[in-house]
Formats: structure tokens, C-alpha cells, sequence
């Protein structure tokens, strides 16, 4: 059965649209039997997103699309602007902590436009998740439009 595993609600600001209620309501209608929601840099409708889904008998899958600092996350001069997005799903407890850790930390460390991580949180705060390209402002989607595929293929495999 297919998963939508890029999805953004209405916590994702100028991005989505989706109230959670709805989004839950039209998998099931679907025959959906899991989903996840991926909102920019932000968990703000999980526990909201998680009770529906489980009322609704679909398994939650809790995620997030990262910004993720080309450097450092305390970087802050006019090239640090740019950042990749990166997708990451909670696959049990464990990465659901690790992502609060992450999204906290993005916040409190890393903002700069937005809340963002760098490669060495997400060393430090990797069990338990799986990670994503994301979209086209991915660093691999990104490196394969500027012809760096050898780039792309080390990006993909860190």
C-alpha cells in the first residue's frame, strides 16, 4: 500500500495547507493504512497529527523536513542563507526523541531565517531515524541538477 511520506500541514507556514483532521479523515478514506506528516522545521502538530491517525486505525509515521545548514548551524553570514531541506521519519522512540533533540536544537542553536541543523547534530542525534532526500531544494536533488553527481552519490551515501 502506498505512504505518503512528504506531507505538510498547516504548521508548515506558506507551504501547507492540510489541517491534520482533514489530512487523517481523507487517508482513511483512501484505504491509506499509514501517513506521515513532514512540516518545515517544526513538530508543532505531532501529538495531533498521532491521535487522529490512531483513532482512525492509520499508523502514524512522524516526521520532519529539516533545514540543514550547508556548514555549521552557527554560521551566519550571507552564504549560510542557503540550506538543504532533508526529510526525516521517527521509526520508533527512540528517533522520535532524537527529532525533538534535533527541531529543539535547530531552534535554539541554529536559527537563521530558519531552524536549522548541521551534519554534526545530526551525528550525535541519528538512531532511530530514516532520512530522506526531500525535494528539489534537497543537497542531493540539488547536486544532480548542477551535475555533480559525484558529489550527489557521497552526499547520498553520509
Amino acid at each position: 500500500m502506498f505512504s505518503h511520506l512528504h506531507v505538510h500541514t498547516e504548521y508548515s507556514l506558506l507551504d501547507g495547507m492540510c489541517r491534520i483532521p482533514h489530512l487523517v479523515e481523507r487517508a482513511r478514506e483512501l484505504g491509506m493504512d499509514s501517513l506521515a506528516i513532514t512540516d518545515h522545521g517544526v513538530m508543532y502538530g505531532a501529538i495531533e497529527f498521532y491521535l487522529a491517525a490512531k483513532e482512525a486505525g492509520i499508523k502514524p509515521i512522524i516526521g520532519c523536513e529539516a533545514y540543514l545548514a550547508p556548514n555549521s548551524r552557527f554560521g551566519r553570514d550571507a552564504s549560510d542563507k542557503n540550506k538543504y531541506h532533508l526529510i526525516l521519519l521517527a521509526k520508533n522512540q527512540t528517533g522520535y526523541r532524537n527529532l525533538i533533540q534535533l527541531t529543539t536544537k535547530a531552534h535554539l542553536e541554529g536559527f537563521y531565517y530558519k531552524p536549522r541543523v548541521d551534519k554534526e547534530l545530526l551525528e550525535q542525534h541519528h538512531q532511530g531515524l530514516i532520512a530522506l532526500s526531500a525535494c528539489i531544494a534537497g543537497e542531493v536533488p540539488r547536486l544532480i541538477l548542477e551535475g555533480r553527481l559525484e558529489e550527489a552519490k557521497q552526499a547520498a551515501l553520509w
